[in-house]
């Protein structure tokens, strides 16, 4: 699920409510969607004049109101239920091209979801799909499809413009691997890709060390990112605003702002291990050695942390992450991890200033505003140790001596991106105490950024959860009574799009 809030996190302490001949008590609308097999996933988000202008908060004609699911609270009363398409919605023929599965069952399933009571559905739009044979052979054919379907049936969308890979994490269900010439490109250079300090790579996401080298056939990432942009942007700039209501941009694995430090699809890491640092491609090292130098320090830039331990250790015995002088408390260690962050900051900067500039002349117009959305990943375990372990190898500079999300959050208010977080579903309580997990800590360490930034958060849910307890959660991270007399902005929820750790 998700929360969208300005200014601050807001919490939603609110009931829902159901037309009494329709639905005859709490779960039925969540049993009835969960079972119409091509939408497992959902998040809620609602639309509020800031940003919506003139425009309904819900999409929905006079017929339709009494069935639509309603989170009421003493300032916004609608929040809208999206339903995340699977990725097994779509399969590749014989050719090679993209065809949507079970046309007609899809059909009756977005009417269903219409009829009860759904906004819109959540699409990823897939960068190996679109791009998938060479570059700048764009192929829209299967979301011209997509998106009419929805369209016709009434609904919105939210669209994710997706440059990973899930082929890891799909559990072999529809996975989309990176565009077939990036994988071509790959095989002979491995270091367009994440490595670890085994020299493993990762093919889910390109380095953010290729970000400005022309090696993706005369072209740098950040070029075949603002192209593929673009493209989408020309081809469906009829539905911006009136149907795409958001537009969230892929920054990392998973579509999240991190470092793949945690690859639970491959067998490397499992929860809850601290992961290992994502910097070992010849590009990054580069980079490394270049900021090392700057400190007069070149020892510095030979390779990342010697003593942080592997994939699933704990951070008990691992000198980096405890206090002593080899530590990250140490010079080297606040050089190295202020380098690795922010190396993840600048990838971020440098792709949501191209998103916004592509999407800047709609924010002109009330009718056609659409929203800017990136999203950072939730690493809730070992939150409650004083070096963040988990945190630090994802690329977040966060321990109990510095805050680490304040310069992520500065960016994405800098370029009007709202905040898309995890967790919303998920309580101390659930989680095994010996890891020392946090997602509550995690969520309130968010709003307090974000209520000084002054940025819109969306937030979702790590799991789906049909329990009361998990709904009455979301419920409270959507509405905070001391956030009331701040300006009414979004709200949203999704469900997990990967394996729940």
């Amino acid at each position: 699920m998700a929360c969208k809030c300005g200014g601050c996190y807001y919490t939603l302490n609110a009931k829902v409510s159901f037309d009494r001949d329709s639905m005859k008590n709490r779960n039925f609308l969540l049993r009835n969607v969960s079972v119409i097999r091509m939408f497992t996933n959902g998040f809620f988000r609602s639309k509020w004049r800031s940003v919506a202008g003139n425009r309904r908060i819900i999409s929905m004609d006079a017929r339709e109101k009494s069935r639509s699911t309603i989170l009421e609270s003493s300032k916004d009363k609608r929040v809208p239920i999206f339903v995340m398409m699977p990725v097994d919605a779509f399969s590749f023929d014989a050719s090679g091209r993209p065809r949507i599965r079970k046309i007609k069952a899809l059909t009756v399933s977005l009417k269903a979801l219409k009829l009860a009571g759904v906004h819109g559905i959540g699409v990823e739009v897939w960068w190996g799909i679109v791009e998938r044979s060479s570059p700048f052979d764009y192929s829209w054919s299967l979301y011209e499809e997509l998106f009419k379907l929805i369209s016709d049936s009434g609904l919105k969308l939210h669209v994710a413009l997706s440059f990973h890979s899930n082929i890891h994490s799909s559990n072999g269900k529809g996975g989309v691997s990176l565009p077939l010439w990036i994988l071509e490109i790959g095989d002979v250079n491995k270091d367009i890709y994440y490595r670890d300090q085994h020299g493993f790579s990762n093919n889910d996401y390109l380095t953010l060390g290729v970000d400005q080298v022309p090696l993706l056939s005369g072209r740098t990432a950040l070029q075949c990112y603002e192209d593929f942009m673009v493209s989408f942007v020309d081809k469906f700039e009829s539905y911006i605003g009136s149907v795409i209501e958001e537009i969230s941009i892929g920054l990392g694995p998973s579509g999240e702002l991190r470092y793949p430090a945690h690859p639970f699809g491959d067998g490397r890491w499992k929860f809850p291990g601290i992961g290992e640092f994502q910097c070992y491609d010849k590009y990054m090292m580069k980079d490394l050695k270049m900021a090392a130098c700057r400190e007069r320090k070149p020892q510095w830039g030979d390779r990342g942390p010697q003593n942080a331990g592997c994939y699933n250790s704990l951070p008990s015995g691992v000198p980096f992450f405890e206090e002593g002088q080899e530590s990250f408390l140490s010079d080297y260690g606040r050089f190295f991890l202020e380098w690795y962050s922010g190396r993840l900051i600048c990838h971020a900067d440098a792709i949501l200033a191209k998103a916004a500039k592509i999407l800047n002349k709609y924010q002109e117009n009330e009718q056609t505003s659409v929203m800017l959305v990136a999203k950072i990943g939730g690493i809730y375990w070992w939150y409650q140790t004083i070096s963040h372990p988990a945190e630090l190898t994802a690329g977040y500079y966060n321990t109990a001596l510095r805050d680490g999300y304040d310069p992520v959050v500065s960016v994405f208010s800098r370029h009007g991106a709202a905040l898309h977080i995890p967790c919303l579903d998920m309580m101390d309580s659930e989680t095994p105490p010996t890891y020392l997990c946090s997602p509550e800590g995690l969520l309130k360490q968010i709003q307090s950024v974000s209520k000084k930034r002054i940025i819109k958060l969306i937030g979702r849910n790590t799991t789906e959860r049909h329990d009361k307890s998990g709904l009455r959660r979301i419920h409270s991270n959507c509405y905070n009574r001391q956030t009331e007399v701040l300006p009414r902005l979004p709200i949203v929820a999704e469900a997990a799009d990967r394996q729940v750790l």
